[in-house]
């Protein structure tokens, strides 16, 4: 009985103590030649003074590691803590990414490598290739200028300009761009729920854009932009007679202007392999043009990871989109298979319409994780992180097309795949994805797709 009083009156002590607040005396930040410290300070979830719990600051470091990360300015970030006489002592160690990079730039133009590999039998026509001027983190407050010079199946010179904030509260930023671009092929149509594409002897189109963008980002996970931009678009007199719905009008050439309004909320543990948290994104544009060439679309995002065990997440991401007319023509009819709007298992297929919703559901065990020793001697680069994913996963989605057709089935159907497959994560949110999958057309197949953040 002694005993048991001994023992409940030290769990109550360890429990006083963790709830114990004490204040925040010292932030130190160490490792980062280029950024400024109050960008870095900005993404905390404490600051000096606050007075914390050793349970509260535990869950606080972890979410600004989290935060600090999902920058993408570092490679690696360590915060540690030490009590010193009531008063909390913090150290953040940074590992800067390499910010300023000449890189060769080489991209296949289909959906996916899948449809490359085989639809397209592995055509290097379909490719782009050229050399992208990244300069990340320019002034050491998160600003980047971008210019790309590539060739190959489009031609494309483009350059922007941004930076998340330009006040003293470090709320408000911009982004200005440019774009000019050309295109020897286009797709055209689809038939059989494939895509169908024209290749013209001079360019299939040519576009000319300039856009500028306002955000506002009022704390660590709230996220708006304003933008306006300009387009010109122009495509052959012969794509035109092969497909007459191309552009409103039934004319070679499209001129608007776009605002659109994205609202977004992350709040995940990494922003591009998440395995915990959630994101949403809501996005709006109106495109103010003739009356005949007006459109508006609107799209949302769900993003829920949701942790089972130290080594295993369950992953729900479900998008739905609205494009207004419902009758659209075809350049503004690309739904399932483009973008965000992807199924698994359906990689060689597209399904057109206005309006439609996927969701994609996966199970994610993590089987192992180890450390590769960089050969090159270079500064913040020593160690290369590598995780290996196992999952298993089930997607569904529809799409509404009022003119579908016979040929193209999977459009005004209910679509469904499963599967399963590895996954490799590693440095600079480098994901590399290995899936078998089989789809509600009875067919199935090995697929490969690969991300490169810089």
């Amino acid at each position: 009985m002694r005993l048991l009083f001994f023992l409940l009156l030290f769990n109550f002590s360890l429990t006083a103590l963790a709830q114990q607040k004490m204040p925040v005396e010292v932030v130190e930040i160490t490792g980062n030649t280029k950024t400024k410290n109050y960008i870095i300070e900005r993404e905390l979830s404490f600051a000096k003074g606050d007075s914390l719990s050793s349970e509260q600051l535990g869950a606080a470091m972890i979410q600004a590691k989290q935060l600090l990360m999902n920058t993408q300015l570092f490679v690696d970030v360590k915060i540690d803590t030490l009590a010193v006489q009531h008063e909390w002592h913090i150290r953040i160690q940074v590992k800067e990414r390499w910010y300023l990079l000449p890189l060769p730039y080489f991209r296949l133009v289909d959906r996916n490598f899948n449809q490359w590999w085989v639809d397209q039998n592995r055509s290097l026509d379909r490719v782009n290739y050229g050399i992208k001027f990244i300069q990340n983190n320019v002034s050491g407050r998160n600003d980047n200028l971008n210019i790309w010079l590539i060739t190959g199946y489009n031609r494309q010179f483009s350059a922007r300009y941004s930076i998340p904030f330009i006040d003293k509260k470090l709320t408000k930023g911009f982004s200005v761009g440019f774009l000019h671009a050309t295109q020897k092929e286009l797709n055209v149509a689809t038939v059989a729920n494939k895509q169908v594409f024209f290749r013209h002897v001079d360019d299939a189109r040519k576009t000319w854009r300039f856009d500028a963008s306002y955000s506002y980002r009022p704390d660590q996970f709230k996220r708006t932009t304003i933008r306006v931009s300009y387009f010109n678009e122009t495509i052959a007199d012969t794509i035109v007679k092969l497909q007459k719905n191309y552009y409103p009008g039934q004319t070679n050439r499209q001129a608007a202007l776009d605002v659109s309004y994205r609202y977004q909320y992350i709040k995940l543990s990494n922003i591009v392999y998440p395995t915990s948290g959630y994101y949403t994104d809501l996005f709006f544009l109106q495109r103010f043009a003739s009356k005949v060439q007006s459109i508006s679309s609107f799209s949302a995002r769900q993003l829920y990871a949701k942790k089972l065990s130290t080594k295993s997440f369950l992953l729900f991401d479900a998008t739905a989109m609205y494009k207004s007319p419902i009758d659209s023509v075809f350049s503004n009819s690309r739904l399932i298979g483009y973008g965000g709007m992807q199924l698994r298992g359906l990689e060689y297929y597209v399904a057109d319409g206005t309006a439609g919703a996927v969701l994609r559901n996966a199970y994610h065990f993590n089987l192992t994780n180890w450390t590769i020793t960089n050969p090159l001697p270079i500064k913040n680069h020593e160690k290369i992180p590598i995780r290996i994913y196992f999952k298993v996963f089930a997607d569904a989605g529809y799409a509404y097309h009022k003119y579908a057709g016979a040929s193209n089935s999977l459009s005004n159907t209910l679509l469904y795949t499963y599967g399963a497959g590895f996954d490799l994560v590693s440095i600079y949110d480098f994901v590399f994805r290995v899936e078998y999958s089989r789809n509600q057309l009875k067919r199935d197949g090995l697929y490969l797709q690969g991300e490169f953040n810089f």
